[in-house]
């Protein structure tokens, strides 16, 4: 008797658990994706058109790095972090919120000149998609042979066949690397520039704490506040940041 009650209970307890579920069920959208035979090609060229945005898109980090003032930025904040010494202080994501934001001051100008020339027009449906991405590569080229040295950008015209040496008929995948490598060395030298005093205040202490005899306390462990003095009293942000940004100048 206890046996049949307790089936009854389980069959009632499956019941309404059923009418529960039915009641609490969500329609969800369903996502086909396949290919059809299509009578019409401009529908062939919007769907090729949105892939190509969606591979642009899956390189826009890229493309935000190696084509703008970032990579500079940020590996010159990372020599004077370096350069103090103080291991994790600013954060990676502190370096790198602040490199971000002095590429868009940087790059400000720029993007500007793109929006008019380029992406509005495209919008107001005046020009055609090639048409606004040749109109937006110029500003972005102008800004890439202004930071490239003759040297570098000759390098790669000259390996690439049947290029001009001529700035204006210079193709984008030959000044993209010829940029890319006068950024690391521009970024090297100010980060050398960074080091010297820093490298001074180290020899400084070493020598002094060699000459009192104190040969294993290490030096950076009382350099480290001295740093950071020094840092301070010059106003070494200011100076560092002013010094980036001027540098884009010319």
């Amino acid at each position: 008797m206890k046996k049949f009650n307790l089936y009854l209970i389980l069959i009632a307890l499956a019941f309404f658990a059923g009418e529960i579920v039915q009641a609490e069920a969500i329609p969800l959208p369903s996502l086909q994706l396949g290919m059809e035979d299509i009578d019409d090609p401009g529908k062939v060229s919007s769907a090729l058109q949105i892939l190509f945005l969606l591979t642009i898109l899956t390189l826009a980090p890229s493309i935000l790095i190696m084509t703008t003032s970032f990579a500079r930025i940020i590996i010159v904040l990372s020599f004077l972090r370096q350069a103090m010494g103080t291991q994790q202080t600013p954060p990676t994501q502190i370096l790198i919120g602040l490199g971000l934001f002095l590429t868009l001051f940087v790059m400000g100008p720029t993007w500007s000149e793109i929006n008019q020339n380029a992406l509005q027009p495209y919008l107001n449906e005046e020009i055609s998609q090639m048409d606004a991405l040749k109109l937006a590569e110029a500003p972005i080229k102008n800004f890439m042979l202004k930071q490239t040295r003759e040297k570098d950008l000759s390098l790669f015209v000259n390996m690439a066949e049947g290029q001009s040496t001529s700035d204006a008929e210079v193709e984008i995948q030959s000044l993209i690397p010829a940029f890319i490598i006068s950024e690391l060395k521009t970024a090297f030298q100010i980060g050398f520039l960074i080091y010297i005093p820093f490298l001074i205040l180290d020899m400084v202490v070493a020598s002094i704490l060699l000459s009192m005899g104190m040969m294993m306390l290490p030096p950076v462990l009382i350099s480290l506040p001295f740093k950071l003095m020094l840092f301070v009293m010059v106003d070494g942000w200011y100076l560092t940041v002013g010094s980036l940004v001027r540098s884009f100048g010319g």
